[in-house]
């Protein structure tokens, strides 16, 4: 199975180690790796991520050697007490909690003005796999532009998406690409720090990456032996 994995540079060097293959493409740069999948450093923020994404994917789909999953993998915010710092999330939905209008009545997601989606599923059995492969809670990640930095902003978020166990900066972007080109999509974080007050002395990015590491040493063998069919 030939797989995409979008990730933060820092994991990437942390789990794979020697780097692989380089592979530049238009403003991204793609390590493959020995273990069959590509590691692709997307960027921060969705627009970027989402732009690295669909460049690896549409290479590869010209290529004639098109990819079957796509993951999107890294570190974020944790809703507390359901996903602690150092905890691992999988996503059974890729929601973006900022894309919308702001109204005197409060936000409105771009789907109630009329056009648009604001959430990507995952398949239910690639989500189990990853749960019970790597000890993940599965739950809503929410994709944000701006990192979470109030007590009075986590309320909101987690009062509009009760089932919000983290956010992160790249998922949905991920997940559209993914999807415009028919593909599988899977968000895998690491929790680094809770959603909510600022406070960069809380931060564990170290231990985040480390458990992120970890976690892929179990993932890439359980991915090899899911079968898209068993949601058909």
């Amino acid at each position: 199975m030939a797989t995409a994995v979008p990730v933060e540079r820092d994991a990437v060097a942390q789990a794979f180690p020697g780097g692989g293959t380089q592979v530049r493409l238009p403003g991204a740069l793609l390590w493959r790796t020995a273990a069959g999948c590509d590691l692709l450093a997307a960027g921060v923020g969705p627009a970027l991520a989402g732009a690295s994404t669909a460049t690896a994917l549409t290479a590869a789909a010209l290529g004639n050697a098109p990819y079957d999953l796509v993951v999107s993998a890294g570190i974020g915010g944790g809703f507390a007490p359901d996903a602690p710092v150092g905890s691992l999330v999988v996503a059974d939905a890729v929601t973006v909690a900022d894309l919308g209008a702001a109204t005197a009545d409060g936000f409105l997601p771009v789907t109630e003005l009329g056009f648009g989606t604001v959430t990507h599923t995952p398949p239910p059995s690639l989500v189990r796999v990853a749960a019970q492969a790597t000890g993940a809670r599965a739950g809503t990640v929410l994709t944000v532009s701006t990192v979470t930095g109030t007590a009075a902003r986590a309320a909101e978020l987690r009062a509009r998406h009760p089932r919000a166990l983290a956010e992160g900066m790249e998922g949905f972007g991920v997940a559209e690409a993914a999807g415009a080109h028919g593909l599988p999509v899977l968000e895998i974080r690491a929790i680094s720090n809770p959603v909510g007050p600022r406070d960069r002395a809380a931060w564990r990015i170290g231990d985040a990456l480390a458990a992120l590491t970890e976690a892929f040493g179990k993932l890439a063998p359980a991915l090899e032996s899911w079968n898209p069919h068993d949601d058909q």
